[in-house]
């Protein structure tokens, strides 16, 4: 049995179909833990097991881990929370208390790069500290650590296509990896699909390259036939435009701090490895997912 949280996020969502793909013939049984289940597409709904509610409620994950092998975890986000540890590690308790009631053999989580780095990165630090309540339980634990999406540029669509720019708050010429939530689906499913492993561990997704703000415009442009620049935003003012459109202060400084952390190289402290790179280049990206929405 695999247990998958989260199945109509934009991770969970892609995990479940390539899980579902792989056990069209059978053999494997899923559950999913949905608060609106008419959210998951029909031909999901015919084939997965559904435990109605949060995955941050008691009752609901112990009946959801009951005679689970493995599970996918993936705290959602919450932009309104009163502090940034609600959201990842104060949500996580029940089901890590969960996971050793159940006798949960195998945990893949989502989590982020920045493990040894010095200093508060924000919801970096928090995810961290998730991961370390989860692996306390003495589960077998995989927490995927991950740099910034290439689907976060999709927040941006409307700037992108009406103003040709892009904000940040991160020096335009820092090159970092970045990596496509498709691909960390892939890692993810792969790992609940696998049932050889045991212990703890870390698992980069890095993406092919490490580019620049300003190499991501310039292959935009080439991408859409239209320039496209990046936009140097300060980050107080990135945390002021996140507070005036409704996320909490602790959340924004959440993000700010988040932030701060990836100018001065977080996600750079990760060394590449063939097995932490995955396929989906920042080109094909843009010309698959992002191409499609602007012309739309």
């Amino acid at each position: 049995m695999i247990v998958i949280t989260a199945p109509t996020g934009q991770i969970g969502r892609q995990v479940l179909d390539i899980v579902l793909g792989d056990v069209l013939d059978g053999g494997e049984s899923v559950r999913v833990i949905a608060r609106d289940p008419s959210r998951l597409a029909p031909r999901v709904r015919e084939r997965v097991e559904v435990v109605v509610g949060s995955h941050g409620d008691p009752d609901v994950v112990d009946a959801a881990f009951a005679g689970a092998d493995s599970v996918f975890w993936l705290a959602p986000p919450n932009p309104r929370a009163a502090r940034v540890e609600d959201v990842y590690v104060d949500f996580s308790r029940p089901a890590c208390d969960a996971f050793k009631r159940q006798g949960v053999r195998r945990v893949v989580g989502i989590s982020a790069l920045g493990r040894g780095v010095p200093g508060n990165a924000g919801l970096v630090s928090a995810s961290l500290a998730m991961d370390d309540l989860i692996a306390g339980t003495g589960v077998g634990y995989r927490a995927l650590t991950l740099p910034s999406f290439m689907d976060n540029m999709l927040r941006q669509v409307e700037a992108i296509t009406s103003q040709g720019v892009f904000f940040q708050p991160v020096a335009g010429d820092l090159k970092a990896p970045t990596c496509a939530t498709r691909d960390i689906a892939a890692v993810a499913a792969g790992l609940l699909l696998d049932h050889s492993w045991s212990g703890q561990d870390e698992v980069p997704v890095l993406g092919p390259e490490d580019l620049s703000f300003e190499d991501m415009a310039r292959i935009m442009s080439e991408v859409l036939g239209r320039p496209v620049r990046f936009q140097y935003v300060p980050v107080e003012s990135f945390r002021d435009t996140l507070t005036r459109r409704g996320m909490s202060e602790a959340m924004a400084q959440g993000m700010a701090d988040m932030m701060t952390a990836k100018d001065r190289g977080l996600d750079n402290a990760e060394p590449r490895t063939p097995a932490a790179t995955t396929p989906t280049t920042f080109r094909q990206w843009c010309e698959e997912i992002l191409k499609p929405v602007v012309l739309a």
